[in-house]
């Protein structure tokens, strides 16, 4: 049987950028089931349409990407995946978005191909952001004091394994990289990172290295000898 494409919510005040990203979805078959100009107008179209995805513009009028992002991610069953649209690169208000458990972030020039195949991405269950990129954002963003979304979680409830995991997944390994470390077959390490995810209470792997860092796991520059990699959970 042939997987359905995602359904996806276009939220942008910008006609222009919903207009050019609907042409691009549709043209590789991706349905777009609803637009929004701000976020107040996202979260009502996404309790009406019930998206796969959404791309979701950080600056808007009434009610800005970030509070929709956390309403629509907030406790509703079925929850869709949110990608923060910004027109720059490790925008403050992205990490805030990936704290509040947006999966991903593209900026706005983005290539058709690599929309189309994010969207997909997502849509599967992985995290857009590669572990070495999304570390780049907690290093510049993760200071004590500072106006974020943190997320606190108690890493007791994890194995000493599964700590050694988690503080070498922020640090930027792939699960090839991990295994490899570790000793173990990269299945192992998929099985451990979905324990970690699971018992940690968090949707993808961004958020695991959000994680993290915010309690203190893994310190500002002790992964900079990582190296960067692209593969996802």
């Amino acid at each position: 049987m042939t997987e359905q494409p995602p359904r996806i919510l276009l939220a942008d005040d910008q006609t222009l950028v919903r207009t050019g990203f609907r042409m691009i979805l549709g043209a590789d078959g991706i349905d777009v089931v609803a637009e929004a100009t701000n976020g107040a107008e996202a979260v009502e179209a996404v309790r009406r349409t019930r998206p796969d995805v959404v791309l979701m513009d950080v600056r808007m009028p009434e009610m800005d990407g970030l509070e929709a992002t956390r309403r629509i991610l907030t406790g509703a069953p079925d929850q869709p995946r949110v990608i923060i649209l910004t027109t720059f690169d490790l925008d403050r208000y992205v990490y805030a978005a990936l704290s509040a458990g947006a999966s991903g972030f593209l900026l706005k020039d983005v290539t058709p191909e690599h929309l189309t195949a994010a969207v997909r991405t997502v849509r599967t269950g992985d995290a857009l952001l590669a572990p070495a990129i999304t570390r780049r954002l907690v290093q510049r963003f993760t200071q004590r004091g500072s106006d974020t979304a943190a997320l606190h979680r108690d890493l007791a409830s994890l194995t000493p394994r599964e700590l050694e995991v988690l503080s070498l997944l922020a640090r930027g390994l792939s699960n090839a990289e991990l295994a490899t470390r570790l000793h173990l077959a990269e299945a192992t390490v998929k099985t451990h990172v979905a324990r970690i995810l699971a018992k940690l209470g968090l949707r993808d792997r961004v958020q695991a290295v959000i994680v993290a860092y915010e309690t203190g796991l893994v310190s500002v520059g002790s992964g900079e000898a990582a190296q960067q990699s692209t593969e996802q959970t």
